[in-house]
């Protein structure tokens, strides 16, 4: 288990769910994990958290407005200079989707499409500082970003957000990079070439993998609770792995880490 105060600049510190359907959302990942839905937050357009053992670990929200939600999991990177990280993105060639906006006295976020066509956030903390507990059942495990262009991507992060980037592996059939601890505490997320992998028009995109006991237990959870297996448990020199979708479609992966 790892316990934080802060995260890294440039580290995934945050992940929250646009669903369709809170209560759906509420439940499933209740029972999956054993989390606990906070109450929605009026103050924030009913914003609200997923705690484990009474610590935030998510973040959820409905439809906004007219806007339809999109059944997905974002992830935010951690960043010291709201401003300077979007004016930095912008000049990189990232779309800024939601202006910064202070978020009370918790901090600053914003919304961007990386050069790659994925979809993430900015977080400023302020009080707030994201999650605070990783690698450990129910618990964020691993984030990863799967897109077309490798070498671009890793460029972006490593410019935008101050990546510390290490090329683990660079061959035809697997090009991959990870963000280095700044602190010297390991590897923090990934980037991955998918351009084999990626079904036309399916754009790029982070991941984040949870920390399971047992993924294949995990696995069969999702089926009782109305998700579906996109791609079922497999051993990697990474862990146990699995990819899986929410009732509603929302993606998300499976990790037992290696003993």
């Amino acid at each position: 288990m790892t316990v934080r105060s802060s995260s890294p600049v440039g580290a995934p510190c945050w992940t929250d769910l646009w669903t369709s359907d809170v209560d759906v959302a509420r439940s499933f990942y209740t029972e999956l994990f054993g989390w606990e839905a906070l109450e929605p937050s009026p103050e924030f357009g009913g914003y609200f958290m997923f705690a484990r053992d009474g610590v935030p670990v998510a973040g959820g929200m409905g439809p906004m407005g007219d806007m339809p939600a999109s059944n997905r999991w974002r992830i935010y990177l951690s960043t010291a200079n709201m401003t300077e990280t979007l004016e930095s993105a912008t000049g990189a060639g990232a779309q800024i989707s939601v202006p910064a906006m202070p978020v009370a006295d918790l901090g600053i976020q914003s919304i961007l499409v990386d050069p790659s066509g994925a979809d993430l956030g900015a977080w400023e903390p302020g009080t707030f500082p994201g999650f605070t507990v990783l690698n450990e059942h129910g618990a964020p495990s691993w984030f990863e970003l799967l897109t077309r262009d490798y070498p671009g991507a890793v460029e972006f992060y490593r410019s935008v957000f101050h990546w510390d980037a290490n090329v683990v592996a660079d061959v035809d059939d697997f090009r991959y990079s990870t963000m280095l601890d700044p602190h010297g505490d390991g590897e923090l997320a990934g980037i991955g070439d998918a351009t084999s992998l990626l079904q036309d028009g399916e754009p790029a995109y982070w991941s984040t993998y949870w920390e399971v006991n047992d993924v294949d237990a995990a696995v069969q959870r999702v089926g009782e609770l109305g998700g579906s297996v996109v791609e079922a448990g497999q051993d990697t020199p990474y862990g146990r792995l699995a990819t899986v979708e929410d009732p509603l479609g929302a993606r998300f992966k499976f990790r037992t880490s290696p003993r």
